[in-house]
């Protein structure tokens, strides 16, 4: 079924045709989507979706793992609203959090309810929804160690929950459909003194900042680290295998951390997508180990 265009802008306020998202990712990369809704509350989520029937989507979260094609996407990239930015105590040890909450502010509401178990998320860029979706961790913890349960809806508009037990989560992936979107999710931690989970977060944004590019345009970590593949780190296979001042056009290997690839300035998709393959061919002709990228590629 072919979309009305026109009809559906008119009927939808925050629905805009031909929007440019380059400044929505913290690449600084990438042109239009056909359409792009921001979904200002669930009612209208639903009757959105039941609109556009077989269009692809994409949900957009924070852009912090993301590149984004120059050409333009045919698509329906759909963004949350701050409706869906809302965190609170389900019971003393249990936070009930949207999607569209930020990492940041999940780890520092826990912080401030003295619930620990959450410290690794002050360090991870992005949503709760897009860490949910890729099982988003740093130093040793991960989004499965801490989640009960995920609200979702599916592309025909039904609402669901999906408990952990039933989520199949692997090493930086969820296995959870693309067509979900994540309205919501519950989470556990454990009573902890605050000054403790204070200390814990400042000694992790240390070790962050010792070892990552910060307030430049990267978007994390490029690819996963080959666990099943061998004991390197996905950075100590790269520094063996590519000269790391390679870039093509603005698109870069940081030289901090060589698993983040930076845009120093104008790069394009296409510059960005080069230099992945280039690294990726690279690491497989000299060591052997296949790489597979952690940020998602909209083309």
């Amino acid at each position: 079924m072919s979309i009305n265009l026109k009809e559906l802008s008119s009927e939808f306020n925050n629905l805009k045709l031909d929007y440019d998202l380059k400044k929505k990712n913290w690449f600084n990369i990438g042109g239009k989507t056909k359409i792009y809704y921001k979904a200002d509350n669930l009612k209208e989520l639903i009757k959105f979706l039941k609109k556009i029937n077989q269009e692809k989507i994409f949900v957009l979260g924070g852009g912090s793992n993301t590149l984004i094609t120059d050409q333009k996407y045919n698509g329906v990239v759909i963004k949350l609203s701050n409706n869906f930015n809302n965190i609170s105590l389900l019971s003393d040890d249990i936070i009930i959090a949207g999607s569209a909450v930020s990492d940041k502010l999940l780890s520092e509401f826990a912080k401030d309810n003295s619930l620990g178990g959450f410290e690794f998320l002050s360090c991870i860029p992005g949503t709760v929804g897009g860490g949910i979706k890729m099982n988003a961790g740093c130093f040793g913890r991960e989004f499965r160690d801490i989640l009960i349960s995920v609200q979702a809806i599916t592309k025909s508009g039904q609402v669901i929950t999906i408990p952990v037990k039933e989520i199949n989560f692997k090493y930086r992936d969820s296995k959870l459909s693309d067509d979900l979107i994540f309205l919501s999710a519950s989470f556990k931690g454990f009573k902890k003194n605050l000054n403790l989970i204070e200390n814990e977060m400042i000694e992790l944004k240390k070790k962050k900042e010792l070892t990552q590019p910060i307030r430049i345009k990267t978007s994390g970590s490029t690819f996963k680290n080959p666990l099943d593949q061998t004991n390197k780190k996905v950075w100590e296979l790269i520094k063996e295998s590519v000269p790391i001042e390679k870039s093509f056009g603005d698109a870069c290997i940081s030289k901090k951390h060589y698993n983040f690839f930076v845009n120093k300035g104008d790069a394009k998709f296409e510059d960005m997508k080069r230099l992945i393959e280039f690294v990726s061919k690279s690491v497989l002709k000299k060591t052997g180990v296949k790489l597979e990228t952690e940020i998602k590629i909209l083309e």
